[in-house]
């Protein structure tokens, strides 16, 4: 099994390309199920996730055509969901990661029918799909659990409908914008969610036929067409991505420009580095954010929907704060089972108490590189971010949770000036 080797104690300075969001992308993907003509899908981030999602269309008899531009990296993807033969995603690939649910409304907006295993993905809290159930119940599907799978069946088509989330949910969100956009009549969607990975969705439903109305804010409402069309579509960059590296620059006590990235995209996550003493630059590329070694002020945290600060950085700002200056309270709002980091931070010196869903972080003067293991995506990326700012070795385990959100991590930060390297049991990668 691979691991990752850290020597830290480099101050990183460079410059780091931004991918396309993961976030946004596993939705973009799953609209593609809602025409028979060709979505074309450029800046899809190259990470474990989003090849489990083109196997799981191609499972449903997509018709996938990836193409790669002259370094090597990925270009457009185009695919066409005319010839879907099996509406049913089976719990071999929808184990692997939770985002696979975004195949069900899609499924039975346009096939009358879905057969979908119940998610997996990172355990970090037991998040059920209850909400995305009983909305596609309100849309007039049929829905039923039996032996581990959700079916769901709607032979007269989906009526829209007014849905209330009890609380903000992104993932139900897409799923229920994504089937009312073929549902009968108009379908309020009220408490949605207003990620940017949701406004790109719908700004790609648009261009494929839909009407939308409300884009960014809680409340959509959607007029249902007979049918959508095919469209390109660019996705948005991504800023979980883009709020790692600027971590790792304030841990380091360097400099990164973060390219192709707006400020508007975490805005909030900005504002705690800002406050916590990082600099924060607009450049004509994106955003340079850079610290001085040592510089780092504790400041708290919670976690919120967007626009608040993002429970995927929760982990990132955590390891920051454990090398800053004072004292700091995160606290988690969104899972309750996201401080699974802590025990692996601790190995390496960091001092962080937990009481309940929130954790008080001591800044130490420095950590210690450990063999540490990572224990989901946003915790992984936490350990190489205090592996980067401590005083010898660090060895990551499990490192195949990073392969799932971080599109060439090593590369990136090596070309920056970490001491990073990627081991197999055959030697470096």
């Amino acid at each position: 099994m691979d691991k990752i080797r850290i020597r830290g104690g480099n101050r990183l300075d460079g410059v780091i390309p931004i991918a396309g969001a993961k976030n946004a992308a596993l939705p973009l993907l799953t609209a593609s199920l809602l025409t028979d003509d060709t979505l074309t899908l450029s800046n899809l981030p190259d990470v474990a996730d989003i090849k489990t999602m083109i196997q799981l269309l191609q499972h449903h008899g997509v018709a996938v055509q990836e193409t790669a531009k002259d370094d090597g990296s990925r270009g457009p993807v185009s695919l066409c969901a005319g010839p879907v033969n099996d509406t049913t995603a089976p719990y071999d690939l929808v184990r692997r990661m939770r985002a696979s649910i975004l195949v069900l409304a899609p499924l039975v907006a346009r096939f009358g029918a879905a057969r979908v295993s119940l998610p997996g993905g990172c355990a970090i809290g037991t998040r059920p799909v209850d909400l995305h159930l009983k909305a596609l119940t309100q849309l007039g599907a049929n829905i039923e659990l039996s032996e581990g799978y959700i079916e769901a069946t709607a032979p007269n088509g989906l009526t829209g409908a007014n849905i209330v989330f009890p609380f903000v949910s992104v993932g139900a969100t897409e799923n229920i914008l994504m089937g009312a956009c073929l549902a009968r009549g108009e379908t309020v969607l009220s408490n949605a969610a207003r990620e940017p990975e949701i406004t790109d969705l719908a700004r790609c439903l648009l261009a494929m036929g839909a009407r939308i109305e409300g884009i960014g804010t809680d409340t959509l409402r959607i007029q249902g067409v007979d049918h959508l069309t095919g469209a390109e579509h660019s996705v948005v960059p991504d800023r979980i991505e883009a709020g790692t590296y600027a971590m790792a620059a304030a841990i380091t006590g360097g400099r990164i420009e973060l390219a192709g990235i707006r400020r508007g995209l975490l805005e909030a996550a900005l504002d705690k580095l800002s406050q916590a003493g990082v600099r924060i630059t607009e450049t004509e590329i994106g955003i340079e954010v850079s610290a001085e070694p040592g510089g780092i002020i504790g400041v708290d945290v919670m976690t919120e929907p967007f626009p608040g600060f993002p429970t995927d950085l929760q982990a990132q700002m955590m390891a920051l704060m454990t090398v800053a200056n004072g004292a700091s309270m995160i606290t988690e709002s969104i899972f309750e089972n996201r401080f699974m980091h802590v025990p692996e931070l601790a190995r390496m010196g960091a001092d962080i108490n937990v009481h309940g869903a929130s954790a008080m972080v001591r800044g130490v003067p420095r950590l210690k590189g450990a063999e540490v293991m990572a224990t989901d995506l946003r915790a992984s990326s936490s350990l190489v971010l205090a592996a980067l700012a401590a005083e010898g070795e660090t060895m990551i385990g499990r490192v195949y949770h990073l392969d799932r959100g971080y599109e060439r991590i090593v590369r990136k930060l090596a070309a920056c000036g970490a001491d990073i390297a990627r081991l197999s049991d055959r030697g470096p990668i």
